[in-house]
């Protein structure tokens, strides 16, 4: 099939007896009942051929003809989203709150999925000061004050500057389990 040449395409061409419109193919007499756009700035306006003719035109119809290729890459991602603005994924743009991020040390992940514990999801958050500094030595009730105090010292080892190279986490939570460690000795007391 060859392509349409632009100074193929009478405009208009109408029967001038007939409700039926013509083809607008130089020489057809054909109906002209499928439409094909003028141009990419005219969308709205069309063309009507036959369908030998309409097939022609459309292998000779390039949308993206004449443009740059930022043009082009700009055109290809405004229609990617139906010509309508975007935001980014969330609150409209708003920074996320804390506890979504995996890599945030705010975040709690209540059901275990980024656990490397292997017994499962972890536990309900802790409603009492108690709960909260069991939580805090990952222990949960019942337990002893033995528990307790083995659990202390074992995260006291392991998280000491000296065995940690004076890493900053790593002292910050040794100090949230002496706080936890403290109230604990004030509650079995």
């Amino acid at each position: 099939m060859r392509r349409v040449n632009q100074k193929e395409i009478d405009i208009p061409f109408e029967y001038p007896s007939s409700h039926e419109r013509g083809c607008q193919f130089s020489g057809c007499r054909n109906s002209g009942i499928y439409r094909a756009p003028v141009g990419r700035d005219q969308l709205n306006e069309y063309y009507w051929f036959c369908l030998d003719h309409v097939r022609a035109y459309n292998l000779s119809w390039n949308f993206y003809a004449g443009m740059s290729e930022g043009e082009v890459e700009y055109r290809r991602r405004h229609d990617t989203v139906w010509e309508r603005p975007s935001w980014p994924f969330g609150r409209f743009g708003e920074q996320r709150p804390a506890g979504d991020d995996p890599s945030d040390p705010r975040f709690h992940d209540s059901f275990g999925f980024f656990s490397d514990d292997p017994s499962g999801p972890a536990r309900a958050r802790p409603k009492t000061e108690e709960q909260k500094a069991l939580a805090v030595l990952d222990l949960a009730e019942p337990v002893t004050f033995q528990d307790v105090k083995a659990r202390y010292k074992a995260l006291a080892k392991k998280l000491h500057p000296d065995a940690n190279g004076g890493d900053t986490e790593a002292e910050e939570r040794l100090k949230s389990v002496n706080q936890a460690y403290a109230a604990l000795k004030i509650s079995f007391a």
